[in-house]
């Protein structure tokens, strides 16, 4: 019953990561814009990249590409909330969040593909309680044409 109890409650903590880079394909000498996709269970939140708490842990994502740049993610505003736990309030996300990205190949690229690999790390809550952070890391690739 303890193992079943702990499996929910890893389950119920976690956040669907994924992405993509455009359509797919990047232009030989050309940009793409890529997304790293945050899908939160209701009821749970994650702390946007500035929640404005010190002991808060914040959403960050850390992007490193192969066969192209890549751009610093630009984070979407979150949402201020006030909790039970906090005297202030805490900026969170909730929901889908996106986060976009801008992943150049240069014109002398000679491979077929570019990878970005996304470090995704975030700390999920509920209204009264939050877990140990988490990170995920996914790889999204792109045809490059």
């Amino acid at each position: 019953m303890l193992v079943a109890f702990a499996a929910a409650a890893t389950n119920a903590q976690t956040v669907n990561v994924g992405g993509s880079i455009g359509n797919g394909t990047v232009a030989r000498g050309g940009s793409a814009r890529g997304v790293v996709t945050l899908n939160i269970p209701g009821g749970l939140h994650v702390n946007s990249n500035r929640p404005n708490s010190e002991y808060a842990i914040p959403t960050s994502v850390r992007l490193t590409a192969t066969g192209g740049r890549v751009s610093a993610p630009t984070y979407p505003r979150g949402k201020n909330k006030r909790f039970q736990f906090s005297n202030g309030t805490i900026n969170i996300y909730e929901g889908r969040v996106t986060i976009p990205f801008t992943v150049r190949v240069p014109a002398n690229f000679r491979g077929n593909t570019v990878t970005v690999r996304a470090a995704v790390r975030y700390q999920a809550c509920t209204d009264e309680v939050c877990y140990p952070p988490r990170t995920q890391n996914i790889t999204l690739t792109a045809r490059v044409r």
